[in-house]
């Protein structure tokens, strides 16, 4: 069973979410299919598949839930430091093309957004990233082509 590396913030989501289906989509949806049930014979009762249906994806994302919650290694990132980038880390890049500047956050898979700026520890980004100290050049290879990129600042927020 390995270990899940994510953030204080990615752990509370998990939890928030897994809370949430159990105290108030499980009774709901319990609810649901009671009230189908009384709408007479199950076997062409389309309310009442589409609420066991339902049932069902509730339940597999709650042991989801509870299995990534039981294997999660928190590491809380305001206790890291250091000048290179590790997972936590909030990196400052440029495109050494474009000189567009991007901002991104490593962080645990279950946690990753990239619109948020959160890139996921296993992105090939974030990879090539790993180890990188302020000033580094950086190649990452994208669907279209290799991009390069230049390391202007590591900050553990």
């Amino acid at each position: 069973m390995d270990k899940i590396p994510m953030t204080a913030a990615g752990y509370e989501a998990l939890e928030v979410e897994l809370r949430q289906r159990q105290a108030v989509e499980r009774p709901r949806i319990i609810q649901a299919i009671t009230e189908a049930r009384g709408h007479g014979d199950l076997s062409e009762n389309a309310e009442y598949h589409a609420a066991k249906e339902t049932q069902s994806l509730n339940e597999g994302r709650i042991a989801e839930l509870e299995d990534k919650i039981s294997r999660a290694e928190v590491i809380d990132v305001s206790k890291l430091s250091g000048d290179t980038i590790t997972f936590g880390a909030t990196v400052t890049l440029v495109d050494e093309d474009t000189d567009e500047q991007r901002k991104f956050q490593i962080v645990g898979e279950t946690e990753a957004d990239a619109k948020a700026g959160k890139i996921s520890i296993t992105s090939p980004i974030a990879r090539a990233l790993i180890g990188k100290k302020k000033g580094a050049s950086v190649e990452v290879m994208t669907p279209k082509a290799p991009k390069g990129y230049e390391v202007l600042k590591i900050d553990w927020i």
